[in-house]
């Protein structure tokens, strides 16, 4: 139980200290739901957060790219002017 709550408080130590935005969407909260989980699944907290993490950040760029606009088809370029002489 002390490994947990100390684990968890690393957790929020370190991303509180980060120096930049994390580009981890969904990372964070797979990673600390797998780690419960794992905890409570016996005693797996380290492996349970890394499996939520891969998953969340799985499905965060999944949701991502349903959320995005459709791309433009490319625009017909004209040709370009000759020169003269």
């Amino acid at each position: 139980m002390k490994y947990a709550i100390f684990a968890a408080f690393a957790l929020a130590l370190a991303s509180a200290a980060a120096p930049a935005p994390a580009e981890a969407k969904g990372c964070l909260k797979g990673a600390l739901v797998g780690g419960v989980a794992g905890h409570y699944a016996g005693h797996h907290g380290v492996i349970g957060a890394i499996g939520g993490c891969i998953v969340g950040r799985h499905l965060a760029n999944q949701k991502a790219k349903q959320q995005a606009p459709p791309a433009a088809p490319p625009a017909q370029a004209e040709p370009a002017p000759k020169p003269n002489g």
